[in-house]
């Protein structure tokens, strides 16, 4: 459990959230970030750093859910979408069974991977990783500043997966948490080597469902705090106070609240959850019924399911047809990634 964490709009300098062209609850991506400096040269060759260790031979100790083959409808069916997400038009997608990780991969099973390869993150190479205001813990010259359309996002020097607020932060009493600053390259590499994958955009979705048919949310159409807290999402007025209703300023241990049908633990809020597939708005238009797996190229890559940033005043992505996306080499400190069995 956390304590209250507030910052004033007159201690802030924030002003009233207006929602950006993507979602403010992530931070822009590291291209158009003028918080980001250049990355340096990387220590190890971009296939070394892709392919972290021997492919496959790594402890991957996630519970497993299985999910079975099925049909369901993709995309929003409440009316809550955001217009330039790309939940429409709603459309029928048929997969095969799979198994997916039950919960997010965790600072533990990161460590794990780490030590068995020598892996360095994008964030750890770049220097500098993207900290929501009130969770930076890092001296003053540590800060780049604001992003410039969501300046509750801060630039941090030495913020990575080891160091979640910056450089005074660490991971203690974390370890059954999420890991966060991980970018997209960095989930596929943990991937390679656990012989994993990550789950395409249309399995995540229909795993977070939980075997319920057009549902807003994995547990059903009742809102989050309904008999108690189901999901770990921002209370009070964002981004500048936080009441904590839910006991969680930042992110809660990966085996909190409930899980869905499936077995899945928080599909929605405590954080975005890196896809496969890139991202493109229009991309329902053409989907394929049987195993979409997105567009050939794009920009950035999907992320789903929200995090504990997302508010139903701002930003309601902790939906299970929300969409988001971000650069691959991007990371932040509310995202993360589940990965799915290699059939």
């Amino acid at each position: 459990m956390t304590n209250r964490q507030e910052s004033p709009d007159s201690a802030s300098g924030l002003g009233p959230p207006q929602e950006p062209a993507g979602c403010g609850c992530h931070p822009p991506g590291r291209d158009s970030s003028r918080t980001v400096a250049p990355a340096p040269e990387p220590a190890l060759a971009p296939a070394a750093l892709h392919h972290a260790g021997s492919s496959g031979t790594g402890e991957h100790l996630v519970p497993q859910a299985p999910i079975p083959a099925g049909v369901f409808v993709m995309g929003d069916s409440s009316g809550d979408r955001h217009p330039i997400d790309g939940e429409v038009p709603l459309h029928e997608v048929a997969l095969d069974a799979f198994t997916m990780d039950a919960t997010t991969v965790t600072n533990d099973d990161f460590a794990r991977f780490t030590a068995a390869t020598g892996y360095v993150t994008e964030a750890e190479r770049f220097g500098v990783s993207a900290v929501f205001h009130v969770a930076v813990s890092a001296p003053p010259q540590d800060l780049e500043g604001p992003a410039a359309r969501t300046p509750w996002w801060i630039g941090v020097r030495g913020a990575d997966w080891r160091h979640p607020g910056g450089r005074d932060s660490s991971l203690d009493d974390l370890g059954d948490h999420p890991v966060t600053h991980v970018s997209w390259h960095d989930a596929v590499a943990y991937c390679d080597w656990a012989g994993r994958r990550l789950p395409t955009e249309a399995e995540w979705e229909y795993a977070a469902r939980g075997g319920l048919d057009r549902a807003r949310y994995p547990w059903g159409d009742e809102e989050v705090d309904h008999g108690g807290w189901r999901a770990n999402i921002w209370q009070g007025t964002f981004p500048s106070s936080n009441t904590v209703e839910d006991g969680f300023a930042t992110t809660a241990p990966a085996r909190w609240f409930q899980p869905n049908g499936f077995g899945l633990w928080q599909a929605v809020g405590n954080v975005w959850e890196w896809c496969a597939d890139w991202f493109s708005p229009n991309y329902y238009r053409a989907s394929p019924r049987e195993d979409p797996r997105g567009p050939a190229s794009g920009r950035g890559r999907v992320m789903r399911g929200g995090s504990y940033l997302c508010h139903a005043s701002y930003c309601n992505r902790y939906r299970c047809s929300a969409r988001s996306q971000n650069t691959p080499d991007s990371s932040m400190g509310n995202a993360g990634f589940r990965t799915v069995g290699v059939s």
